[in-house]
């Protein structure tokens, strides 16, 4: 890759100075400064996540890690390789009726500029959104069921780039623990393993 660590250290140096949306409690949660082929989008950090500095820090991180360690790749590594973004990058805050808060659209867009720099810098081949509300920001979703388990092909802010949908690793939710869930999550995770960009970082150990 052409692109330099420094220079993804610059960007991520101006994000985390971002304030412009009022409603979110900052810090800005980043993953590491890696010039990755291989792109994650999470939804957005926890209350957790701020005070740990990284994203995926608490219990569905360890749920999502678990999973990567399926297919040979355990959370250190992980972190050191891919590239980890977010729908949105400050903690929202809690819903009064349970919780956490869902972004609004306006602070979806917001981010989303962020977004479109770090794919303009780095050029991902493969783009991992995980949670609905990741997904519904790349591609048309109704149910999960509809995309977890496939490979989209998509241009993302002008970068030509496979799509593999993982499921939010909650552990509020029963989907990724149920039939269909259960195997369409092993069929996604199998095509990660296996894609080309997923390979070139992690030597094809599977």
């Amino acid at each position: 890759m052409n692109n330099s660590v420094q220079a993804v250290i610059e960007l991520q140096s101006l994000l985390r100075e971002c304030r412009c949306c009022p409603d979110m409690i900052p810090p800005v949660v980043l993953g590491e400064p890696v010039p990755s082929p291989v792109f994650s989008i999470g939804q957005a950090p926890g209350d957790k996540e701020g005070p740990a500095g990284r994203p995926f820090a608490w219990t569905a991180g360890k749920t999502l890690f678990q999973w990567f360690e399926r297919i040979g790749v355990d959370e250190q590594r992980y972190r050191e390789n891919v590239y980890m973004a977010a729908v949105c990058r400050c903690f929202p805050g809690k819903n009064p009726k349970g919780g956490d808060r869902v972004p609004t659209r306006k602070e979806i867009s917001a981010c989303s500029g962020w977004m479109e720099e770090e794919f303009s810098l780095l050029q991902p081949r493969l783009v991992i959104p995980i949670g609905k509300l990741a997904i519904g920001e790349l591609l048309p979703v109704g149910k999960l069921t509809e995309v977890i388990g496939q490979q989209f092909e998509l241009e993302l802010w002008g970068v030509t780039t496979s799509v593999i949908p993982l499921p939010h690793p909650s552990g509020a939710s029963t989907w990724h623990r149920t039939e269909p869930g259960k195997t369409l999550l092993d069929k996604a995770l199998t095509l990660i393993a296996t894609h080309p960009a997923w390979r070139t970082l992690f030597h094809a150990e599977r």
